[in-house]
């Protein structure tokens, strides 16, 4: 069995230019399965400007959380 954990990033605009990072982590993960539901880790508390914006910084903190292995930094 893998170690990795399954982590999603999404951005969400909550107001029109105002985008904002989540890092979610899948729950209740079967082998084999297509869908999978995740619960949020951790959110950007302020918003960017910009979509692509907001997904680097979600990037640079899933990277510091979880390192190219997914293991806890």
């Amino acid at each position: 069995m893998s170690s990795s954990r399954n982590i999603a990033l999404t951005v969400h605009e909550l107001e029109a230019g105002e985008f904002y990072w989540v890092l979610m982590e899948a729950v209740d993960d079967t082998p084999g399965e297509t869908s999978h539901v995740y619960m949020p880790l951790e959110a950007a508390h302020d918003p960017y400007a910009t979509y692509s914006n907001a997904l680097v910084a979600g990037v640079a903190v899933m990277r510091r959380l979880f390192g190219p292995d997914g293991r806890p930094a």
